[in-house]
């Protein structure tokens, strides 16, 4: 027999939709849209679900609930509206709503141009929102270079002006207004210059260039030589801006462009707006998973959410790969050209908005910055568990002289030194890495196992396919295959190879994880390099120091930590050897030189 759950679903539509989610306290879980609500809602309990939260939640499902709509792009702005206003438990939540400024130009006789961040339904013009308030000064600084406009709230309807109800005040005899309140500027003059100021907005800077370089030639030509300089300083004031502000081809204009990036449990949605080649706003919104959803469903919802509002009315949008917005709206994924390098300069801006906000969590949340990296690494390197405790293998010799090998480990994704271990190889001769590998790494397992100490979540090779199965060999050997990850890194193209798989894993050369590997890789390198020559070097000095008469292994140790070098020492006075040693053992050793050099 059915239960109600499996009765619901059952009797779903396959049309376009909303679907709902409640668990056993008729509480909100989930919000989702669907072109096909039957299949997608089915798609939840007919397959083994890779991410917990999404298992958890699916548990908790009592009841289904649906709102049927016409097409797919309507349920993508219902499932947007009801998201936002209901905020249920598993849907992805979408940072960063406070309130942005406006330009408004205001529905009156010889309109203000002003910002502010309440948007007042009067039949006023409002641009915007901006994400920056630097841009907002900017753009009303330049407005007032070049049109001197009212500031003053005065009504000034005709019947106002001509009965002389209003003076002028401190701004007309400084030069920043014309004086309307007072007759001195016709309203059709006024309604101009806020025509093109409506156009500069836009990012349109054609016309009010071509009205200014008309004026400055009228000027000219009529001998107001003073009044045409100081137009031409207006123009200059215009056109500099404009070589600010356009970065690409003008004739790309009135087109958003969108671009995602994401990590394990955030989305970062990156929005520029075109106007003219100019970029006139940019903004970069969060979106905290709570789910595993793709990429093109968040990019989906996000640019539902930013169309909305920042009330942006294009008719095109640049996306990096299809989305469906409906018929009104001209989806384009570009492959080359102008279009191609905005959108690249969008995911560099989205890139770069996420390295900040890293960074910044790293400062003030390391325990979560922590935890993000760790389950990133876990999805990144298909491993079972998170690799909090990780060690990697480095082997070292140079001419076969002297074989060492380290160890190092990284614990929450940081060195942990004094867990660093040498290794001096004991059964191999020669250069052997293979044979070198499989001894060190049954040596150190087999130790940890003795001494009841907790064994890695992750172990890396340096090295390819070869010492990878070396060191397969030993764990074989110590009953831990299938125990603990191994993995190996090849140098030249930073291939990933796991036992068994012949295909290596290739990360994103910019990927945390990728990073954190390498780190490991360079360490064991470097640890192993330091021990390499350090044996090397007290090698040579134990050689030429035990030639000495007199000099016994004591005193050779106390030079060795001394000097550090056989040359340096054999350089030195007798009264700076003699402060390590004394006088008479400085005097055999100074004489020893002395008659090697001689002969």
């Amino acid at each position: 027999m059915q239960t109600p759950l499996e009765l619901q679903i059952q009797t779903l539509p396959d049309s376009p939709g909303v679907y709902q989610y409640f668990d056993k306290d008729e509480k909100l879980l989930y919000v989702g849209k669907a072109k096909n609500l039957k299949k997608r809602v089915m798609s939840y309990f007919n397959k083994v679900h890779e991410v917990g939260r999404t298992r958890v939640m699916v548990r908790k499902i009592v009841t289904v609930k649906h709102i049927v709509v016409p097409t797919e792009s309507e349920a993508l702005l219902l499932e947007n509206n009801l998201i936002k206003k209901l905020q249920p438990r598993y849907n992805v939540l979408l940072k960063d709503d406070k309130t942005y400024p406006w330009i408004c130009i205001k529905k009156e006789a010889f309109p203000r141009v002003f910002s502010t961040r309440n948007v007042v339904k009067d039949g006023s013009e409002y641009f915007g929102p901006y994400t920056s308030f630097k841009t907002v000064h900017t753009l009303l600084d330049l407005i007032k270079e070049l049109y001197p406009l009212r500031t003053c709230n005065y009504d000034l309807s005709a019947h106002n002006i001509q009965s002389g109800k209003y003076k002028v005040c401190l701004e007309y005899h400084l030069g920043n207004c014309k004086g309307p309140c007072e007759g001195h500027e016709e309203l059709a003059v006024y309604q101009h210059h806020v025509e093109a100021i409506r156009q500069i907005l836009k990012g349109n800077f054609k016309e009010s260039l071509k009205d200014f370089k008309k004026l400055m030639m009228e000027l000219a030509t009529d001998m107001r030589f003073e009044e045409a300089q100081g137009i031409k300083e207006k123009i200059e004031v215009l056109e500099s801006y404009q070589a600010r502000s356009t970065v690409f081809n003008p004739r790309i204009s009135n087109i958003d462009v969108f671009t995602i990036i994401s990590d394990e449990t955030m989305a970062y949605v990156n929005f520029i707006q075109v106007s003219h080649g100019a970029i006139i706003r940019s903004h970069t919104m969060e979106i905290k998973k709570k789910l595993d959803e793709p990429d093109e469903e968040l990019l989906e919802l996000a640019v539902v959410e930013l169309r909305d509002r920042f009330n942006l009315m294009s008719k095109e949008v640049l996306v990096p790969y299809p989305i469906d917005l409906g018929d009104r709206i001209t989806v384009t994924v570009p492959k080359l050209g102008d279009k191609k390098q905005i959108l690249d300069l969008s995911e560099r801006n989205a890139r770069f908005y996420r390295m900040d906000q890293l960074k910044q969590e790293k400062i003030v949340d390391p325990d979560r910055h922590t935890n993000r990296i760790m389950a990133q690494m876990k999805k990144d390197l298909r491993l079972p568990e998170e690799p909090r405790h990780i060690e990697c293998f480095d082997n070292s010799n140079i001419q076969g002289t002297n074989p060492v090998s380290a160890c190092v480990v990284f614990k929450d994704g940081k060195p942990s030194k004094k867990d660093y271990r040498h290794f001096n190889i004991k059964t191999v001769e020669g250069p052997n890495d293979f044979a070198s590998m499989e001894e060190v790494v049954y040596r150190r397992y087999k130790r940890l196992l003795e001494e009841n100490q907790p064994l890695p979540q992750l172990i890396i090779i340096d090295g390819g396919k070869g010492q990878l199965s070396s060191a397969l060999k030993s764990l074989d050997d110590l009953g831990l295959r299938g125990k603990v990850t191994i993995i190996g890194i090849a140098k030249r193209l930073e291939e990933l190879f796991y036992p068994g798989d012949s295909v290596p894993l290739y990360l994103d050369k910019k990927s945390e994880t990728l990073k954190i590997i390498q780190h490991l890789r360079n360490e064991a390198h470097r640890f192993g390099i330091t021990h390499h020559r350090d044996k090397r070097s007290k090698g040579a000095l134990k050689t030429s120091v035990e030639t000495i008469p007199g000099i016994g292994e004591k005193t050779m140790v106390t030079l060795i930590t001394h000097f550090k070098s056989v040359k340096r020492m054999a350089a030195s006075s007798e009264d700076e050897i003699a402060k390590v040693v004394g006088p008479a053992k400085a005097k055999k050793i100074t004489e020893f030189y002395q008659a090697k050099n001689s002969s």
